[in-house]
């Protein structure tokens, strides 16, 4: 093959093996092993990763220091043509710390610094607070590059305000600033308020797309006016209408949220679980509420990934957590034991299944899933199965997970540049090494999410370094590269080489796809995982129950599923006040008997 005799930019990611002052070059060892020689250039300029809020952290006047063996880099330079290959020539660094193996986003509060600057920038982008007072009747769904509102946009999604409500109640948790609570709160009651539908007939509820608004009047928009749903009840919309007020439930344990949820549960039972074959459909009718109904087009007597799996990290999770309740921890076993049933493809493909027909066999032809992959859904599975290994603990949970963890950084992850991809195919051609994106090489947030908890999760219960090194270089290029410094909040997507990418709806920080969401769920378990099972540092968590409002007077406060013993309560606080009834070892404090809204604070110590 002629070589090829043009330049291109490009990003290396990887590790500083040797430093050479006299010929001002330097070599790159990338996470696979491949090693490249760079060269510095006159205007070569560097930064020390810096966390939302916080001010630019220069590196270039120390770029002599900080390429020492063994440091992580992010290296964006020229390719020049030269003999048989290429010279690389760098532009710019970025340093994910100041040292080998000393990462800023492992700083015991980068995450929790994180989330609050995020909860803040949706605060101000949709109320204008503090300026203004909360009031979700100003909440749009569809946000610009720097969180302004379309002037023609008056729709309000269910879902992306749930998704929010998840991230401000996440905030106080880590924070205890009220503002947050109250901007949670507020929201899970416009919520019940305005989106969710009470069916007297069934005795059930469940909620609405989302409304359009025109002044003072409101249209209820049933069914998903989204393209792949279109007409259609879509079992995850009703899942993630949960997300947000499961998670305020766990700070105020208010009795509404929880029998929305109770409800909601049942609807799920009764239309969208199918007793015969297992799992649960994906769509419904809106009228007959039957997943068979020929109305439902390629929908009919379906099932995929978001139908069973999306129940868990969505509400279900944080409603076991809340509750104890035996019937959630069933249900979670049910779905868990669902996936690992019939989601691995392993003698096709590296990737899981993530669609099926009714009888479970495989359907590759729906829409633009096709037989195609979606990364950052193999990675949540691992996720997940980690998670539920703690609960109830079962080889098949541990050995699915580890065998995604081991195949997914071959197939899905960039091996030059750090980060993780979106969409491929689930199938090599004939003669092909690489399996080749449906769309673009772009990388979105949420798969970066993915990457990240899963590996901090499989480290932090069992002890692989490999885990560590994973989680580590997906934290190390998400916060390089995702973050906005200028306009607050995370970008959409990257190209392959880091920079963001901002046309289409790609470029917004609210729409159909994105809301406070996956953005604030990796600060908070990213800080969980990091502090509590990996590097054994303490952590506060902050709670604000309603007087009687949860069974026996008893608030749990295990932040997440966590392996058994691992943590345990060190001291409680109640309104400032140094409090002992609390039982450390099942993380339960008993609270007192009080007519007032009472202010938690949780010292949580790992072990």
């Amino acid at each position: 093959m002629e070589r090829m005799n043009f330049t291109f930019s490009d990003t290396i990611g990887g590790y500083i093996t040797h430093f050479d002052r006299h010929n001002k070059c330097f070599g790159i060892k990338t996470s696979d092993g491949r090693e490249y020689t760079a060269y510095l250039t006159p205007t070569a300029w560097g930064r020390i990763a810096q966390n939302l809020g916080e001010s630019y952290i220069d590196a270039t006047q120390r770029l002599g220091e900080l390429l020492t063996p063994g440091q992580h880099i992010f290296a964006y330079g020229v390719f020049y043509p030269q003999g048989d290959g290429h010279k690389f020539e760098v532009k710019s660094f970025v340093f994910p710390g100041e040292a080998p193996n000393k990462y800023r986003h492992e700083e015991p509060d980068w995450w929790v610094a994180q989330i609050k600057s995020l909860a803040d920038c949706y605060l101000k982008w949709q109320f204008d607070y503090p300026e203004t007072e909360i009031d979700y009747h100003n909440y749009r769904t569809m946000l610009n590059l720097a969180g302004a509102k379309k002037a023609d946009d008056y729709l309000q999604e269910t879902d992306t305000i749930s998704r929010m409500v998840y991230g401000l109640a996440s905030a106080y948790l880590l924070t205890g600033e009220d503002r947050f609570l109250e901007a949670a709160e507020k929201g899970s009651n416009y919520l019940r308020e305005h989106m969710r539908f009470y069916d007297p007939d069934e005795d059930l509820i469940y909620w609405y797309h989302g409304i359009k608004v025109q002044g003072k009047r409101e249209q209820k928009l049933l069914v998903s006016e989204f393209s792949d749903d279109y007409d259609c009840i879509p079992a995850y919309e009703q899942i993630y209408a949960l997300a947000g007020p499961i998670q305020t439930y766990r700070i105020t344990g208010d009795p509404r949220i929880l029998k929305d949820a109770e409800m909601t549960v049942d609807l799920f039972d009764k239309f969208y679980l199918d007793k015969e074959k297992g799992g649960y459909f994906s769509h419904i009718d809106p009228i007959t509420l039957d997943p068979r109904a020929e109305s439902l087009g390629r929908n009919r007597a379906r099932k995929n990934w978001n139908s069973v799996g999306d129940h868990a990290p969505a509400y279900l999770i944080n409603l076991w957590l809340a509750t104890g309740e035996q019937k959630y921890a069933d249900m979670l076993e049910y779905t868990f034991d669902t996936i690992e049933k019939y989601f691995p493809d392993y003698e096709n493909s590296p990737f899981v299944q993530e669609k099926f027909h009714e009888d479970w066999s495989k359907d590759q032809e729906w829409g633009w899933q096709q037989n195609r992959a979606v990364i950052g859904h193999n990675l949540k599975i691992a996720w997940n199965l980690m998670r539920m290994q703690s609960l109830k603990p079962k080889d098949q949970y541990v050995s699915l997970a580890e065998k995604i963890a081991q195949l997914m950084p071959d197939v899905g992850s960039d091996k030059q540049r750090g980060g993780w991809y979106d969409v491929v195919e689930r199938v090599l051609d004939p003669g092909e090494e690489h399996y080749r994106f449906v769309w673009h090489d772009r990388k979105a947030w949420w798969q970066q999410e993915q990457a990240i908890l899963a590996y901090l999760i499989l480290n932090g219960v069992l002890k692989q370094p490999d885990y560590l090194r994973h989680a580590r270089e997906a934290s190390a290029f998400y916060n390089a590269h995702f973050l906005d410094h200028d306009d607050g909040g995370i970008y959409f997507n990257t190209l392959a080489n880091g920079l963001p990418f901002l046309m289409g709806t790609e470029r917004f920080k609210g729409s159909h796809s994105m809301s406070a969401y996956h953005s604030t769920e990796l600060c908070y378990l990213s800080a969980i995982y990091q502090n509590l099972l990996i590097f054994k540092y303490p952590m506060d968590f902050y709670f604000k129950p309603m007087p009687g409002a949860f069974k026996d007077n008893i608030l749990r406060v295990s932040p997440d599923i966590l392996p058994p013993g691992s943590i345990s309560i060190g001291k409680v606080w109640i309104d400032g006040e140094e409090y002992n009834n609390f039982d450390a070892e099942a993380l339960t404090v008993k609270l007192p008997d009080t007519r007032q809204q009472v202010k938690v604070k949780v010292h949580i110590v790992p072990r």
